[in-house]
């Protein structure tokens, strides 16, 4: 298969790229790094991506920016990030990318554990999870030529425990290694409209 990765320089999309490189063709898309670039906050750019890589059999979204901050103090600006980039970012690459799919081929989005176990500081999160949670649900009923899509929620990545250890007291961490297995789950299976957790 042909696999485009976008955000396949981060954490998750490297171990995603290392877990299906054997067996696939993979194309790593970020906002300065990888194969290809792109802004997942704008439509042009994503429509510009596609018209840049071809005959894709599976499309996977690893990145994904939201604001992390006291609910009390939250902006509307803040919270748009991650409306914008991670919740709208994902939608618009499937709206997109439906039109340059392969037939049978496949959708995998991130969502994230903090809908289901809500910390402080996350209300943008979970609010932005949930509706990747959702969106997923319902898109798998209307995709054109047996597309099949697919979530990825994990809990915290071990690779991240330096930088949000605070944040998650208590939580047992993932591996993205781990991680990548609900991937190639996705996109390698036959399965449309299920929410992968992992670690949790």
């Amino acid at each position: 298969m042909k696999i485009l990765i976008v955000g396949g320089t981060g954490t998750v999309g490297q171990a995603v790229a290392k877990e299906l490189k054997p067996r696939h063709g993979v194309i790593l898309a970020g906002s300065k790094s990888g194969d290809i670039q792109v802004d997942v906050t704008s439509l042009d750019s994503i429509r510009q991506m596609y018209q840049s890589v071809k005959n894709l059999d599976a499309i996977v979204f690893t990145a994904g920016k939201v604001h992390f901050g006291p609910l009390t103090e939250m902006t509307a600006e803040q919270f748009n990030v991650g409306l914008q980039n991670k919740l709208m970012g994902q939608i618009n690459l499937v709206l997109e990318g439906q039109k340059h799919l392969n037939p049978n081929g496949s959708f995998t989005l991130t969502s994230g554990v903090l809908n289901y176990d809500p910390i402080l500081l996350a209300s943008s999160a979970a609010a932005v999870n949930g509706a990747i949670d959702g969106f997923v649900k319902s898109a798998a009923l209307e995709l054109p030529h047996h597309l099949r899509i697919n979530t990825v929620s994990p809990t915290v990545l071990t690779e991240s425990l330096d930088t949000y250890a605070p944040y998650f007291r208590g939580f047992k961490s993932v591996a993205a290694q781990e991680v990548a297995l609900a991937y190639a789950k996705s996109i390698e299976g036959a399965q449309t409209g299920q929410v992968y957790k992992v670690g949790f």
